[in-house]
């Protein structure tokens, strides 16, 4: 008999808070499917928080969604006088915010993306 396999999430989200920041680990893939689950759930941080950190490792994948989402974050933060920093993201991401032009909003930090400018 076949076991029936578990759906696994596309995406997993692992917060830790500290007086100065709040850190979001993103596990997978950040899609159409996913991009809503991640702006809701940073979104809400957001107040919380002078600066949220967005930590990239471990997305395998990135779309167009998941770049929409990232921005829509980005606004959210500005509007609040809150800083949201991206880190460690692998080639093929900063190449989707090259392409895309999006990389001039993050830029300054070693990592290419990082601080939001004021």
């Amino acid at each position: 008999m076949a076991a029936t396999p578990i759906p696994i999430p596309e995406l997993q989200l692992e917060t830790t808070k500290s007086p100065e920041e709040t850190v979001v680990r993103c596990i997978g893939r950040i899609t159409s499917s996913s991009s809503a689950m991640l702006q809701t759930a940073v979104r809400n941080l957001i107040p919380e928080s002078k600066r949220v950190v967005l930590d990239l490792t471990d997305v395998s994948y990135m779309d167009s969604s998941g770049l929409g989402a990232i921005v829509g974050i980005y606004l959210s933060a500005r509007r609040q006088q809150r800083e949201l920093k991206l880190i460690n993201l692998n080639q093929r991401v900063k190449e989707l915010f090259r392409i895309t032009n999006m990389a001039k909003i993050f830029e300054g930090h070693e990592d290419m993306l990082g601080m939001t400018p004021d």
